[in-house]
């Protein structure tokens, strides 16, 4: 633990940062993850509207700074590329 006044509140915001940025990271993937498994049930519809959105909270994630907009753009084309394969 710092002893400095100003480390120890950098200490504090970067936990409240971390634990931020985790959370929006953990809901990322668990809308990609929602949109495979629509995939492998075959219901394209269902995944299309959750792809939409995965897609909007991988912008939001993007925006954020939580992950690069190059990162975003990545998993988005990947994602909507399960879907269209689908049938």
């Amino acid at each position: 633990m710092p002893n400095i006044k100003s480390s120890i509140r950098s200490v504090k915001t970067d936990a409240e940062r971390r634990a931020k940025n985790a959370a929006e990271k953990s809901a990322v993937r668990t809308a990609a993850k929602k949109v495979e498994a629509q995939v492998a049930e075959g219901n394209k519809a269902e995944a299309e509207v959750t792809l939409k959105k995965a897609s909007s909270l991988l912008d939001k994630a993007a925006q954020s700074g939580v992950i690069s907009k190059n990162a975003a753009a990545r998993k988005k084309s990947k994602l909507a590329k399960k879907v269209n394969a689908a049938e």
